[in-house]
């Protein structure tokens, strides 16, 4: 195998791709990991709920994790693909931006998800400060503040609830005639506040959110604010090799992250929206072990080949 030919190209080199690419280097599988060096949590000071690395900044997890893949012989690189090639059975041609091109027998992608938010000035400009996704992450270190949900969908009277689990003074900002009584019902009966109207903006004085202001001049003070956003998975690269999607743009997977495309793999957000850092790790691990499975069988089946091949009766 050649210096440009890979068992395994990995695709997005964050906790799925880094763990996935860990266990295939410790089976001795040849791997190459390439990633954009543009993680979905850069703007997060620390991530929480990891086991034994509660409060790590994802970039030093994210660090720690290439040199454990380097010190067992995998190779990272960073830069975007821009295509790839499918040839016969466990063969890909793997096209870098750059214009560099290596071969793999398997693919596994991890190029996570992007989040969209709702068109509030001043939300994007606070993002991972104090307007925050996901309350399992970050409601410990905002617990009993003045919270405030935005409104961004039907799923945001549950995420509400949900929120409503680190604080008692919660408010949920909906537009006019969205809630139903049922929804209504529910908010109240656990003295969630409900603030009817469009958003206009976030008031922010002395670098800290103060205020949240509607479109008709009224500001409730909130401390912080909760925002579920609208998850889009990054499956180009999927759709171009013919991997089933859903409707939404979302992969079809089968055990372990198989794809539709044989040799084709995923792990991470790229599949699953609601995966943290340490449940993407742990697909990962579960993908690199199918991969190199399957790499087993046609390890056996290459050499039951050459053995008959050489076979003189």
């Amino acid at each position: 195998m050649d210096e440009n030919s890979y068992d395994v190209v990995v695709i997005g080199g964050g906790a799925a791709g880094l763990s996935a690419a860990l266990v295939l280097s410790r089976a001795r599988r040849r791997v190459l990991v390439v990633d954009a060096g543009e993680p979905r949590n850069a703007l997060a000071a620390h991530m929480q709920g990891f086991l034994s690395r509660d409060g790590m900044p994802p970039a030093d997890l994210l660090e720690a994790g290439r040199r454990e893949v380097v010190g067992y012989g995998g190779v990272t690189r960073q830069g975007t693909v821009a295509q790839v090639v499918r040839g016969g059975p466990g063969s890909f041609q793997v096209l870098l931006a750059d214009g560099g091109r290596v071969a793999a027998r398997r693919l596994l992608v991890t190029t996570g998800l992007r989040d969209e938010l709702p068109e509030v000035p001043g939300l994007r400009d606070r993002w991972a400060r104090d307007v925050l996704l996901c309350p399992y992450c970050h409601g410990w270190e905002v617990r009993d503040r003045q919270l405030g949900v935005l409104w961004n969908g039907p799923d945001s009277v549950r995420y509400a609830q949900t929120v409503r689990q680190w604080a008692a003074d919660v408010v949920l900002f909906a537009p006019v005639d969205t809630l139903t009584n049922a929804d209504r019902a529910q908010l109240v009966a656990r003295a969630i506040g409900v603030v009817d109207g469009a958003v206009g903006r976030l008031v922010v004085e002395d670098d800290q959110l103060r205020w949240v202001e509607l479109e008709d001049g009224r500001r409730v003070p909130r401390d912080v604010v909760f925002v579920p956003p609208t998850f889009v998975p990054q499956s180009d690269l999927l759709a171009a090799l013919g991997c089933e999607l859903d409707p939404q743009g979302w992969v079809t997977t089968g055990p372990h992250g198989a794809t539709s495309v044989a040799g084709v793999w995923v792990a991470g957000n790229v599949a699953n929206p609601r995966a943290q850092v340490i449940t993407a790790a742990g697909e990962g691990s579960a993908a690199a072990i199918a991969i190199n499975a399957d790499l087993v069988d046609a390890d056996v089946q290459d050499a039951l080949r050459d053995f008959n091949q050489g076979w003189t009766p």
